[in-house]
């Protein structure tokens, strides 16, 4: 458990050390208000998190720790989109468009309006 408790870390160390020098990046070469870097690292670490799974599922191309590092560390720490985007394909795939819907409009509302009581949590001290 330890080993792969730091095969994650160090995965996660690497992913969001990539997340900040891909958007610092891509916000020098593009200099625009519109979050390209954080657009550009959901798409890609989604990319690379379907990747690994299928790599996994397929005649186990991949370890266990490999698909630990690359999708729960990489992965989790590049973008958590691509977690978001996974599940979304599973609940598509196993439970249809209802359940799919549900948990992306609830995800998107939810979060919305987390961030926004967040900031608003000043005002109660």
């Amino acid at each position: 458990m330890l080993r792969t408790l730091l095969l994650i870390g160090m995965g996660g160390f690497l992913g969001s050390i990539s997340r900040f020098l891909v958007g610092q990046a891509l916000h020098r070469i593009f200099d625009t208000v519109f979050p390209i870097g954080t657009m550009t690292v959901n798409i890609v670490g989604s990319f690379i998190i379907g990747v690994v799974y299928s790599l996994a599922e397929r005649d186990n191309l991949i370890s266990p720790e490999i698909r630990m590092f690359l999708a729960v560390g990489f992965c989790g720490g590049f973008t958590t989109f691509s977690s978001f985007a996974f599940d979304k394909l599973n609940l598509l795939k196993d439970s249809g468009f209802l359940y799919l819907s549900m948990y992306v409009g609830g995800s998107v509302f939810l979060g919305l309006l987390a961030v926004y009581l967040g900031t608003q949590i000043h005002k109660l001290f």
